[in-house]
């Protein structure tokens, strides 16, 4: 089976259980010390775990390319995320307009407003299910705003991010190509529903990215309609999947380290924003990436050729006790903490202002209301099912 979309790299077997899938970091360590590159013969990829390595995949684009998705039906084929130099450097210039310091300052009350009225509509529970009513309504309603597509449509917007980011249920082929069936639904769904959002877009331009683009050119020439939507399609899901799951895997981290959080708590204008790096470190968002080998190259001693596929294990990246002092703790403030978990070079996370933004305005809200919180009786654990989206489906707190 060619392999044009995420899904086709098959589930890593050593995370196939929702157990593995919460906790990577042991089978990591035993990567990082035992096999830091190398070739899965069942997924037909090679694993890299190693911090330096995984710098080196993420560093060097003429080796490792971006462009992986090349059958014309993949969810991100026309997105930043699989595109190469010279066309991404001109087609990121347009995005960027959209996250300048300025821009991002202009929306930090809009962010404290929505996440002050999320908030209020729960101040009266004793039990909150933060996913549902705090860390995924946020970062949707704020990239909603900014694309400038309808806020009632954001539970779409919820379905189709949980559909992009799951994998199979196993590595059999009627599995994969279960996934890859749902994922083309989606695809299809996406297209059509920024299609017309965009022809709107045509005929009453607006404040938002949409129009931007519309009226943006490269090298003289109009974006496509179709390099549009890819823009459209990564914006909202990555704007919402990333944010959701810091800010959830923030305050379950915080119930993992009570001492930690009171710490927290006395000097949160500080530690807040030294709090996210270190979860962005110690529960990456995003646990891996994709890349193809465009020459053959050497990596950590194993002959990689033209034309493999590699998965760049940040998540394993951020864990390196040869990079990080008590790598497996969670430590604030961390001094230095040169994570990956917003990639590295020209496929550095363009939205990681807003997601940094937007988890410190939750974080402190959170911190305010609720300085005790703990698991809610009977709560079970449902990590995402997928092997690179790190996260939680739902968090039931009693506060």
């Amino acid at each position: 089976m060619e392999k044009s979309a995420i899904i086709d790299f098959g589930q890593v077997r050593e995370l196939s259980t929702p157990e593995e899938r919460f906790n990577p970091f042991r089978w990591y360590r035993k990567m990082r010390e035992e096999s830091p590159v190398r070739w899965d013969e069942e997924r037909r990829t090679w694993d890299v775990f190693s911090y330096e390595e995984v710098k080196t995949v993420l560093d060097r684009k003429e080796i490792f390319s971006s462009r992986i998705f090349r059958d014309g039906k993949s969810l991100f084929e026309n997105s930043l995320l699989n595109l190469d130099p010279p066309k991404h450097t001109q087609m990121r210039d347009i995005v960027n307009r959209a996250f300048t310091p300025k821009a991002m300052k202009d929306w930090e009350p809009r962010i404290q407003a929505i996440t002050d009225e999320l908030l209020d509509a729960a101040g009266g529970e004793r039990e909150i299910d933060l996913v549902e009513q705090l860390s995924y309504p946020l970062p949707v309603l704020v990239i909603a705003a900014m694309l400038g597509v309808p806020a009632k449509d954001k539970r779409k917007f919820k379905d189709w991010s949980d559909q992009a980011v799951a994998g199979p249920a196993n590595n059999s082929e009627e599995a994969i190509n279960e996934q890859h069936r749902k994922q083309q639904q989606v695809v299809g769904e996406l297209y059509a529903y920024f299609k017309e959002i965009i022809e709107l877009k045509k005929q009453e331009p607006a404040d938002d990215i949409i129009s931007v683009l519309l009226e943006a050119s490269v090298n003289g020439e109009s974006l496509t309609e179709e390099e549009i939507v890819g823009f459209c399609i990564l914006l909202l899901i990555a704007g919402n999947e990333t944010t959701t799951n810091l800010i959830t895997n923030a305050i379950y981290t915080f119930l993992e380290y009570p001492e930690v959080y009171r710490q927290i708590q006395n000097q949160p204008d500080e530690l807040v924003p030294a709090a996210i790096e270190e979860v962005l470190r110690f529960r990456s968002p995003v646990q891996s990436v994709f890349r193809y080998v465009k020459e053959d190259v050497t990596l950590g001693g194993k002959k990689l050729r033209a034309g493999e596929y590699v998965i760049a294990w940040m998540g394993a990246a951020n864990r390196d006790e040869k990079h990080f002092q008590d790598s497996e703790r969670f430590v604030v403030p961390r001094k230095p903490n040169p994570h990956m978990a917003f990639g590295r070079g020209i496929h550095f996370c363009l939205g990681a202002p807003l997601a940094r933004m937007e988890a410190e305005i939750a974080l402190k809200a959170w911190i305010r209301r609720y300085p005790d919180f703990r698991l809610s009786a009977g709560f079970t654990l449902k990590p995402l099912e997928s092997s690179f989206a790190y996260g939680i489906k739902e968090l039931l707190l009693t506060v």
